[in-house]
C-alpha cells in the first residue's frame, strides 16, 4: 500500500512539473526552455501575431537571461532564439516571404542593401509549403550565425551579426511586425 501511495505522489509531482514546463500562447504551446548547440535558453515572453482578426502564429523569444530591453536584445552578440508556431491556414510560403520582406524593410529603415544577399537566402528557408502546426525556430548562435529550423529539421545557416540585428528587429524594432507581439516577447 505504501509503495502505491509513493508511486502516486511521484506521478503527480512529475505530472505537475511537465505541466509547468510549457506555456500556452493562443492556440500554441511553447516550452519554458529550449537548447541550441548545448546552450540552454529561457522563455522571455511571447504573444500572438494577428492580422485583422486572424491569429496567424504564436511567437516566443528565448534568451540566456530575461530582458525587457528590445535594443539590447537586438544588438547583443549572444545566443538567442525566436520560436514561431504557425496557427493558421492563412499562412502560405508566399505570404511568409512577403511578410519577411516587409519586416526587414521596417527593421532597417529601408536600408536592406548591406544584407540583401542574406535576406534572399533567409527567404529561401520559407519556400516549402507552410502548414498550420508548423514550427520554425530561428536561433542566433554566437560565433556561428542564424540557424533556421522547420519542425526540428535544419534549413540553413546565415552568418553575420548585422543580419541577426535586422532579423530580430522584425519583431523587436521600433516598427515591429506586431506591437502586441513585441510587448509579449519582452515579457510585458
Amino acid at each position: 500500500m505504501k509503495k502505491t501511495i509513493y508511486a502516486l505522489i511521484a506521478f503527480l509531482i512529475v505530472g505537475m512539473s511537465a505541466v509547468n514546463a510549457q506555456i500556452e500562447i493562443g492556440s500554441a504551446t511553447l516550452p519554458e526552455t529550449v537548447t541550441f548547440e548545448s546552450q540552454k535558453l529561457v522563455y522571455n515572453g511571447a504573444g500572438v501575431r494577428k492580422k485583422a482578426w486572424f491569429k496567424l502564429y504564436s511567437g516566443g523569444l528565448y534568451l540566456k537571461q530575461k530582458s525587457s530591453d528590445a535594443k539590447d536584445i537586438m544588438n547583443a552578440d549572444e545566443t538567442m532564439a525566436i520560436k514561431l508556431h504557425i496557427t493558421s491556414r492563412l499562412i502560405s510560403s508566399s505570404k511568409m516571404i512577403n511578410a519577411v520582406d516587409d519586416g526587414f524593410e521596417n527593421a532597417t529603415g529601408g536600408n536592406t542593401a548591406p544584407i540583401a544577399t542574406e535576406i534572399e537566402k533567409f527567404k529561401g528557408f520559407f519556400s516549402d509549403e507552410i502548414n498550420d502546426g508548423d514550427i520554425f525556430d530561428i536561433a542566433y548562435i554566437k560565433g556561428k550565425g542564424v540557424v533556421v529550423y522547420k519542425n526540428g529539421a535544419e534549413k540553413g545557416v546565415i552568418s553575420g551579426l548585422e543580419f541577426k540585428k535586422a532579423l530580430f528587429g522584425i519583431w523587436l524594432s521600433d516598427k515591429p511586425a506586431d506591437k502586441r507581439l513585441k510587448k509579449g516577447m519582452l515579457g510585458n
